[in-house]
């Protein structure tokens, strides 16, 4: 079974059982089935999505997707410029109170856009070696993490391992 998404682009997207697709907040999963559910007294179907990282099942339904962010995994060239983002010597959130820079950081990865998601994983990754990161801001690092390291392998098709280690060596320079 095969169901269409409306894309950003305007064009639609297509999700089968066995593809891959990203959740912008749990990150990349599989989609195993598109169930016949009712929702809100009316049927409809369901992408019964299972994360790789956590194997989390998320459900979306069809006619919600494009709205929850449920979009297709990035391509490689894609990647490159996430990869790219990651090298910028620039700061995403100037520098302004903790409470404001966190939320701004938070809404950059609630955004799902991998754009956003890299310059919070860069911008803590950074913090991290100015000072002690607190545990709100260690958890933003993670989760920007755990969600760019998936797609990023998936995209450049290579272990996440190894994407881990090329973010540390960027990071780290």
């Amino acid at each position: 079974m095969t169901a269409r998404v409306n894309g950003d682009s305007g064009g639609a997207v297509l999700f089968k059982v066995g593809d891959k697709a990203v959740h912008p907040a749990h990150g990349v999963g599989e989609i195993e089935a598109i169930e016949a559910r009712e929702l809100g007294g009316r049927p409809g179907d369901c992408f019964v999505l299972k994360i790789l990282a956590t194997g989390l099942k998320v459900m979306v339904p069809v006619q919600a997707a494009d709205r929850v962010g449920l979009r297709p995994v990035m391509k490689k060239r894609e990647a490159q410029e996430i990869i790219d983002i990651l090298r910028a010597p620039e700061v995403a959130v100037d520098m302004q109170p903790w409470n404001r820079r966190f939320r701004a950081y938070t809404e950059m990865l609630k955004s799902g856009a991998p754009a956003e998601i890299a310059k919070v994983l860069r911008d803590m990754y950074r913090l991290k070696f100015d000072k002690d990161l607190s545990f709100g801001e260690r958890r933003l690092l993670d989760q920007a993490k755990s969600l760019l390291v998936q797609e990023l392998a998936l995209a450049k098709k290579v272990e996440p391992a190894h994407i881990e280690g090329e973010i540390r060596e960027i990071l780290s320079a």
